[in-house]
Formats: C-alpha cells, sequence, structure tokens
C-alpha cells in the first residue's frame, strides 16, 4: 500500500496537489490511504510499502515550521518520494538549506543520469518559491536555476521539485513500481 501525506492546508490545494496523485494510483489499481501530515500516527507505517510527500500551493509553507512531524523519515527505511515541499522536508531533514527561488509554468530539466525512469533533457512543469541544498544527497537533476531531483546516499529517499501529478504522471508510477 502506499501511502500520500498530504502537506495542502487548504481543501482547494487538496484538489490541485493531492488529488491529481490519487488519481493516478487509482487508475492504475494501486492501493493507497492518504492522510494530512498532522493527522499521522506510527501505526499507520505497519501496513505501507512506499510514501509519496505532496506538494502545494506557492504560499502555503506552513509544513516548514512543522518539521518534527517529519521527524520519523529518519528512521524509516521505506521508500519515499518527497515532492516539492516534500523535497524540501527530506532535504531539511537532513542537513539541506532552503533557498529561495521561484519556477512556474513548464522548463527543461537535465538529469545527470537515470532517475525513476527519466533521463536526459525533460519538460517538466514548476510551481515553487523556494529549493533545497542538500547534504546527504545525490544531485541527479537541474534546471538553469537550481536543484531539482536528488536521492539519498544510502536510504531509499527520491526528492523532486517539479510537479509530476501535472507533467510526467509516468514518474508517480516509476516510483510505485521500483
Amino acid at each position: 500500500m502506499i501511502l500520500i501525506i498530504q502537506l495542502p492546508q487548504e481543501k482547494l490545494h487538496y484538489f490541485e496537489f493531492v488529488k491529481p496523485i490519487e488519481d493516478v494510483l487509482r487508475k492504475n489499481n494501486i492501493e493507497f490511504r492518504s492522510i494530512p501530515y498532522k493527522s499521522l500516527d506510527e501505526n499507520i507505517f505497519l501496513n505501507i510499502d512506499k510514501i509519496i510527500i505532496s506538494g502545494t500551493s506557492l504560499k502555503d509553507n506552513r509544513f516548514l515550521k512543522d518539521l518534527e512531524y517529519f521527524r520519523w523519515i529518519k528512521n524509516l527505511d521505506k521508500p519515499t518520494l518527497g515532492i516539492c515541499g516534500g523535497m524540501h522536508i527530506l532535504g531539511l531533514l537532513f542537513n539541506g538549506e532552503l533557498k529561495k527561488q521561484q519556477e512556474i509554468g513548464l522548463t527543461k530539466i537535465n538529469f545527470e543520469k537515470e532517475f525513476l525512469r527519466l533521463s536526459g533533457s525533460v519538460e517538466v512543469y514548476e510551481l515553487h518559491n523556494y529549493f533545497v541544498e542538500p547534504e546527504d544527497f545525490n544531485i541527479i537533476a537541474k534546471s538553469n536555476y537550481c536543484i531539482q531531483a536528488i536521492k539519498h546516499k544510502t536510504k531509499p529517499l527520491y526528492g523532486i521539485l517539479f510537479h509530476p501529478e501535472v507533467r510526467n504522471k509516468n514518474l508517480l508510477l516509476n516510483f510505485v513500481n521500483l
């Protein structure tokens, strides 16, 4: 089962950032559970195979003040994909630094090596004000302005700054089918 951790605080943002992920999984008959991050308890992880941490809107950054809700990631050894804000969380938990850089719309990024079956130059959809400069991760892809994809050096943790629920939906399935 896949656990989707919802970062949006507002219901409207759920429909933009979480529901499209749920729809991809539902369409492909993949069992999932979707929960707001403040509603998590440690028992939820017993029957979970993989975790997806959703993104959220440009102005909804409350999760950055709530990193204590995500400390469990450091001790959990389940494949986890952080999308946009989820990538911020992964990087910050492992000594990364948050930096300002706004990108909105379609952008070409370059994968230095294969990442969840994506490689070379790929067009993605961006919607962010920040990116994370990680310490304990390998940098896999960049745009002209910032880091776009990371993979932890020893753990099954993946982060992407772009939004595959808008474009590149196959990346979600590639992650699920790792």
